[in-house]
């Protein structure tokens, strides 16, 4: 029988620490909106744009020296791709990232002057999981899903250790709800196994809300055929992760959807209010807040990524 480790909040401690010794914390921003008193946590300004590289430190640090002889696989639409391309140069391991065609141009050559290898493939008609597990195996290379790893979601968790502790030095009140964007579900996870007295909110964007609709059902649902358009290119997972799921799952999480058009107002928020440029899936979480789908006494919303394409952003904010 094989036995899978399982994310810990032990991990997350860990990989806090780890962070901590090379990179400096992320801002917190304060401001009440309809009545509620929301802490934001600026993932957008990290080296690579995004909390991404928090879970690719931990994950390639644990690797032995074999395996980083061996190099990294991993698949992304541009925030994974670029933590891992950050992590993987910092410590001198080849590493090749499959991309989709139409991933935003930003994140594209952002990877590569990473010094990543890019390999691309059709988002509609090819699996990028077949794809990186082929190239994996044929170099003996290591694997780095974006969320369905442990090591993954623990190096995200790392944001809320984080948090909690920038909030607690400035006096103000344990978080008692969280609001994460929600993909795949590895930051949603992480920051639930961190912070295990706040309820959990996942926010994804409308007709990509598996894990919203999972949590209901009590298993994981699919996203299912022909999804609407979204500019939320990070969150487009097909299926959520046992891994995510059962943390996620366990502790009660709910989730709820946002349109285009509240992503999109949630994105001029963040740049008139906060002086920040945050990604359409980024912004997911704010979004549900100024719709007022989510409520609590002391909120704490994770602003996951900045990596936007300009041209796409001026739109978006008009």
């Amino acid at each position: 029988m094989t036995f899978l480790r399982q994310p810990t909040a032990a991990g997350v401690r860990d990989a806090a620490d780890k962070v901590a010794r090379i990179l400096p914390p992320t801002p917190i921003f304060r401001r009440e909106i309809n009545g509620l008193n929301v802490t934001f946590k600026a993932e957008s300004v990290q080296p690579i744009g995004a909390f991404k590289i928090r879970g690719a430190w931990h994950r390639l640090t644990a690797l032995d020296e074999e395996s980083r002889r061996r190099g990294v696989v991993a698949f992304s639409s541009g925030n994974h791709a670029q933590g891992i391309a950050w992590a993987a140069r910092r410590l001198g391991i080849a590493a090749t990232i499959v991309m989709p065609a139409d991933a935003p141009r930003a994140k594209l050559e952002a990877t590569l002057a990473l010094g990543a290898e890019v390999v691309r493939y059709d988002r509609a008609g090819e699996s990028r999981e077949a794809i990186a597990a082929r190239l994996a195996e044929a170099r003996g290379a290591t694997l780095v899903p974006s969320f369905d790893d442990p090591w993954v979601i623990e190096g995200q968790g790392s944001a809320g250790i984080e948090a909690a502790a920038q909030m607690a030095a400035l006096g103000l009140p344990a978080p008692t709800q969280l609001v994460i964007p929600c993909g795949g579900g590895g930051l949603a996870a992480g920051v639930t196994l961190a912070l295990r007295d706040a309820a959990v909110t996942v926010v994804e964007p409308e007709g990509w809300d598996d894990m919203r609709r999972s949590l209901e059902a009590g298993w994981i649902e699919p996203v299912g055929t022909n999804p609407p358009p979204t500019a939320c290119d990070a969150l487009q997972t097909q299926r959520v992760s046992p891994l995510t799921f059962d943390v996620l799952a366990r502790r009660g999480a709910t989730g709820v959807a946002v349109s285009e058009a509240e992503i999109a107002a949630a994105q001029r928020w963040a740049a008139e209010q906060l002086r920040l440029v945050i990604e359409p899936g980024g912004a997911v979480g704010l979004a549900a807040v100024l719709a007022g789908r989510v409520t609590g006494t002391s909120l704490l919303v994770i602003l996951s990524g900045g990596n936007v394409d300009m041209a796409a952003y001026a739109r978006a904010i008009g």
